[in-house]
């Protein structure tokens, strides 16, 4: 059984989850606007995989006999500066969500909580990839922003991304 103090933070990560998405969502709706189908495709993507996360932690609540509370999901921004910018906030949006997945570990020790520090292990690991990923992104769009053309490069090797539910997600599949 979880005790109040884990439960609450378990479903406050699950509402952070539910943000990315929303956040990720908004990216896509940026790129898209932009023409540049490629990254929105892959913010796209990425918002279903966060949804997914998300869907984790509410299963988890439920399997240690725990209520989920689903918390008010703030309005994302809608705009960036640049590509650059919309992925710079992307990455330090990663880095947020580390830290808390990081403190959710820590409270789990502190409470000898040992199901929930294993459960927690997955999403450890799969904050270094979602930061690797997007940090590469970034560096590249770095690197191609004086450049049209390698801008759009970089959106048709984005826009191969496979999301999960590509009729739900994608335009016209």
């Amino acid at each position: 059984m979880l005790s109040e103090r884990m439960l609450k933070a378990l479903n406050e990560q699950m509402n952070k989850e539910l943000y990315s998405a929303y956040l990720y969502f908004a990216m896509a709706a940026y790129f898209d606007d932009l023409s540049l189908e490629g990254f929105a495709n892959w913010m796209k993507a990425q918002a279903e995989e966060e949804l997914g996360h998300a869907l984790r932690f509410y299963n988890y609540i439920y399997d240690r006999n725990g209520r989920v509370e689903l918390g008010e999901v703030p309005k994302p921004p809608k705009e960036w500066e640049s590509p650059v910018k919309a992925f710079e906030a992307a990455y330090e949006h990663e880095q947020f969500i580390s830290r808390s997945i990081h403190e959710l570990a820590a409270l789990a020790e502190e409470e000898k909580d040992y199901p929930t520090r294993a459960f927690l292990e997955w999403f450890i690991n799969e904050q270094v990839e979602e930061e690797a990923n997007v940090k590469k992104i970034l560096d590249q769009l770095k690197l191609a922003q004086d450049s049209p053309q390698m801008v759009f490069m970089l959106d048709r090797e984005l826009g191969a991304r496979a999301p999960q539910l590509p009729g739900l997600l994608l335009q016209g599949e």
